[in-house]
């Protein structure tokens, strides 16, 4: 039965290696995106015009002086607040052209807003496949969980693939902890590390006992992995058989296609009192933070936070109210710890993945939780290696064996 297992556990491991590999460093990586990208790209992050009260700037004025210079475009994420010192760095989409109901073309989606001025000081095509200075930070998040896999049929194919690998990853998990233990009376084995003999028994103990001493925070990884990729396709339906889920305004409302956004017929200004009073009403003390528009829903998303806490450090993130983007009727909402077990659930898995969870001390853990995936990647081919050549030499000798036999 365990060589069952070892066969399963090489082939599972040989066909997720190179992508694993990827994701693991990556995610060692993107766990500081903010702060690389930010230092790789003051451009962006910071204003162009110093000698400014920064707290009397209103960025919903700037967001829309944006808009009415920018007619094609609409803007779909933006903080209510701005960091003193900082740009107002916005998201934004194509509206539709009237004539024809499609998207604008447009060549970049991030903007950077001088908050003295008004005027757009810096932009960029979050995700572009492109190693400059501006884009490295977003191609490597991007290629973290797509591996920057095209779209096609209608799918978000690079999304979907890499789910597949989670689950795959998930699987071999449980068959590598198993494996690793094949005797009861040598399980220390399992657990020490050959630091003085080195070369190939050192490769062997990193692989195995490293995974063993690491197994349960790999579990999470790859259980969370499956969350964020495969959340309406698998996640969702395997929990709805344990617990009651709270469906959001995005499982209740079918999107129109990706080149057909849907232009709100409430603004921002409109939307903002609405959500105060819904926040007010479910305790929700803290200040609106954040709004964005999710055009193909129709649907206005409210962050509530304080301006150091826009990344939602610590515990499972900010609340989110949801509001309709013409009537203005609340939708729901991802209020953290509140809902049923389910609900909860959902809302630990992107804490749990970025280690933001604990904050500061999560983060570190997760970039070092990367290397290691990275190193048990690297670890398992070598094994495979070592042994698939040692496996050819025998069946070489057996060959050159019989064949002398028969002269």
């Amino acid at each position: 039965m365990r060589s069952i297992g070892v066969l399963i556990h090489r082939w599972f491991g040989l066909a997720s290696a190179v992508f694993l590999f990827i994701a693991g460093l990556t995610g060692a990586i993107i766990s500081w995106d903010h702060e690389l990208d930010e230092w790789l790209n003051p451009q962006l992050y910071k204003a162009k015009t110093q000698d400014v009260d920064f707290a009397a700037i209103d960025a919903l004025s700037l967001a829309n002086k944006f808009e009415a210079d920018n007619p094609q475009l609409m803007v779909s994420f933006m903080p209510l607040n701005i960091e003193a010192e900082h740009s107002l760095m916005m998201t934004v989409m194509p509206r539709p052209v009237p004539e024809t109901g499609k998207a604008a073309a447009v060549d970049f989606n991030q903007v950077a807003i001088d908050p003295a001025t008004s005027e757009v000081q810096a932009n960029r095509m979050w995700g572009e496949i492109s190693l400059t200075r501006e884009n490295i930070l977003p191609f490597l998040y991007k290629l973290h969980y797509s591996m920057h896999i095209p779209d096609g049929f209608g799918l978000e194919l690079g999304i979907l693939f890499m789910g597949i690998i989670a689950i795959v990853w998930t699987i071999d998990s449980f068959i590598a902890l198993w494996i690793s233990f094949p005797k009861a009376k040598s399980w220390k084995k399992s657990l020490r590390f050959r630091w003085k003999q080195g070369g190939y028994k050192l490769n062997f103990d990193l692989h195995r006992s490293g995974g063993v001493w690491l197994w349960g925070f790999v579990l999470i990884l790859a259980v969370t992995s499956i969350s964020m990729n495969l959340n309406n396709e698998v996640m969702r339906p395997v929990l709805s058989v344990f617990s009651e889920l709270t469906p959001t305004p995005f499982d209740e409302r079918t999107p129109t296609p990706l080149d057909e956004p849907i232009n709100a017929e409430l603004s921002r200004e409109q939307i903002l009192p609405i959500a105060r009073q819904q926040a007010d009403k479910l305790g929700i003390s803290d200040p609106a933070g954040g709004i964005f528009y999710a055009s193909h829903y129709d649907v206005y998303g409210v962050g509530f936070y304080k301006p150091e806490n826009d990344h939602g450090d610590g515990g499972l993130g900010n609340p989110w109210l949801y509001f309709d983007g013409k009537s203005g009727d609340y939708l729901g909402g991802k209020i953290p710890g509140q809902g049923t077990a389910g609900d909860i659930f959902i809302q630990a898995q992107f804490p749990l993945h970025s280690g933001r969870i604990l904050g500061l001390p999560g983060r570190i853990m997760v970039s070092i939780m990367g290397l290691m995936i990275a190193i048990f990647s690297v670890t398992g081919i070598i094994i495979w290696a070592k042994k698939r050549r040692a496996r050819v030499s025998t069946r070489t000798n057996q060959a050159l064996n019989m064949s002398s036999s028969l002269r």
